[in-house]
C-alpha cells in the first residue's frame, strides 16, 4: 500500500476507534478523578508523578523513570523502534493543597479544579497503552509518554526542557495533549513574556503629594502608558493585562501595587522590543516620581510554526473531519514552543469539550472524550507512516 492509501485506511477506521474506545470508559474516568484529586501545584508534583510512575508500571511499559525536576516518563516499544515519537501532558496544576480536590462525577461530566487543565490530559497518559490495545493499534515508532513536570507559571516548561535537553533519543515527532478544548488544532507557537511589574511607594504619608492614594495610583500611571503603545494586527500582536492586585482597606493608601501581564506576538523580535518600551515606561515613572518600580519577566517563549500545510497538520483535519470535529486553529504559548524550539514537528490537540476554565468548577464533558481520544490515536498513526515511510 502506498502512504496515501495507509492514511485513507486510518480516515476510514477512524470512526470504528470512536466506538471501541467507549469500552475504556470506566478505567479513563476512574485515572482522571484519581488524577483530578491528587493535588499538583507547580514544583510540587511528586504524589501524581507517583501515581503515573506506578500505572505505567502496570500498563508494562518499559524504562520507566522520575527525573531530576519530577518529570515522569516512559516508553511503549513499537515493532521496529527505529523512529520515537514524544506524547507528553503536563502535570502540573493551578491550584495548591488548600483547596478541595474533590471531583464530582455526573452522568455527563466530570466537575473540579484542574480537571481540564490538565487532569485528563495526565489521564490519557496513563490508560494510552489500553487505549491503543482496544483499537488494535500498534505503532512501529517507540513511543515515550511524557509527564512534564513545572509547566505553568514561573514553572515556564521547565520540566519539557530539561527532557528535550537531556534525551539521548532523537525524537522524530511530538503530540501535545490538553484536556480542553476539543477541535484545538496548535501547529505554531507565539513569542511571549510572562511578566510582574511591583510598585513600592514611601511609606510616609504626604497628604499634598499625588500619592494620597499611593501605589494605586503610581500603577495606574504606568498601565496608561503600556496601553498606549502601539501594537500591530499583522503580525498578530497583543498587551494582555492579566490581574491587578493592591491595598487592605478603603482608607489606608497601599504602599505596594502588582500587575501581571502578557506581551505575545508572531514576529520574532518584537516581544523584546515591546518589553524594552515597558521597561523604558517603568524607568520614567521612577524618576518623575517618588516610587520604586521593578519589572519580573517570569516566562517567555519563542515564536515557531511547522506550518499549515504541514502533511501533520493536512492529516488531523482530515480526522477532525471524518470524526465531525471543528477545527480551532490557534497558536500556543504552552509546551508546543519549547519543541518547535527544538526542530521537532509538532502539535497540541484538545481531548474533550470543557468550561470554566482554572475555576474551582472546571468542567470536562464525557462523551466528547472518545471522539478527542480516535482523534489522538489516528494522529499518532499518521505521524508513525511518515516517519517509516522516510
Amino acid at each position: 500500500m502506498t502512504l496515501e492509501e495507509k492514511q485513507a485506511s486510518i480516515l476510514d477506521t477512524i470512526l470504528d476507534y470512536r466506538s471501541n474506545l467507549m469500552g475504556m470508559r470506566e478505567r479513563l474516568l476512574a485515572d482522571a478523578v484519581m488524577i483530578g484529586e491528587i493535588p499538583s501545584p507547580t514544583f510540587h508534583e511528586e504524589k501524581l508523578v507517583e501515581f503515573m510512575r506506578n500505572r505505567f508500571t502496570e500498563e508494562g511499559l518499559d524504562q520507566i523513570s522520575v527525573d531530576e525536576v519530577r518529570n515522569a516518563t516512559a516508553i511503549l516499544n513499537g515493532t521496529d523502534g527505529k523512529k520515537t515519537i514524544l506524547i507528553a501532558a503536563h502535570t502540573d496544576r493551578l491550584w495548591n493543597a488548600s483547596i478541595d480536590h474533590s471531583i464530582t462525577v455526573t452522568a455527563e461530566t466530570l466537575i473540579g479544579p484542574g480537571i481540564a487543565d490538565n487532569g485528563l490530559g495526565a489521564a490519557v497518559l496513563t490508560t494510552l497503552p489500553s487505549l491503543l490495545e482496544a483499537v488494535g493499534v500498534k505503532l512501529k515508532s517507540n513511543l515515550i509518554l511524557l509527564g512534564a513536570s513545572r509547566s505553568m507559571g514561573r514553572g515556564d516548561l521547565e520540566g519539557l526542557r530539561f527532557f528535550t535537553n537531556n534525551s539521548k533519543v532523537p525524537i522524530g515527532a511530538a503530540v501535545c495533549l490538553e484536556g480542553i478544548q476539543l477541535g484545538r488544532l496548535s501547529y505554531s507557537s507565539l513569542g511571549m513574556n510572562r511578566c510582574e511589574i511591583s510598585v513600592t511607594t514611601p511609606e510616609e504619608r504626604n497628604w499634598e503629594s499625588w500619592s494620597l492614594s499611593g501605589a494605586i495610583i503610581a500603577l495606574n500611571q504606568i498601565v496608561q502608558r503600556i496601553l498606549a503603545i502601539e501594537t500591530p494586527e499583522a503580525p498578530k500582536t497583543s498587551i494582555i493585562l492579566g490581574s491587578l492586585s493592591s491595598g487592605s482597606s478603603y482608607n489606608v493608601p497601599p504602599t505596594q501595587a502588582l500587575l501581571r501581564f502578557e506581551v505575545r506576538s508572531e514576529e520574532p523580535g518584537m516581544v523584546t522590543r515591546i518589553r524594552e518600551q515597558i521597561q523604558e515606561i517603568i524607568a520614567q515613572s521612577v524618576a518623575e516620581n517618588r516610587i520604586r518600580a521593578d519589572l519580573e519577566v517570569i516566562a517567555s517563549r519563542r515564536p515557531g510554526s511547522i506550518g499549515f500545510s504541514h502533511p501533520y497538520v493536512r492529516s488531523v483535519r482530515e480526522i477532525m473531519k471524518r470524526l465531525g470535529i471543528e477545527p480551532e486553529v490557534a497558536p500556543s504559548t504552552s509546551e508546543l514552543s519549547v519543541l518547535l524550539e527544538n526542530g521537532i514537528p509538532s502539535l497540541t490537540l484538545g481531548i474533550t469539550e470543557g468550561d470554566n476554565k482554572h475555576q474551582v468548577d472546571e468542567t470536562i464533558r464525557i462523551d466528547p472524550i472518545f471522539s478527542g481520544l480516535a482523534q489522538m490515536i489516528g494522529l499518532l498513526q499518521t505521524i508513525d507512516l511518515h516517519l517509516n515511510d522516510e
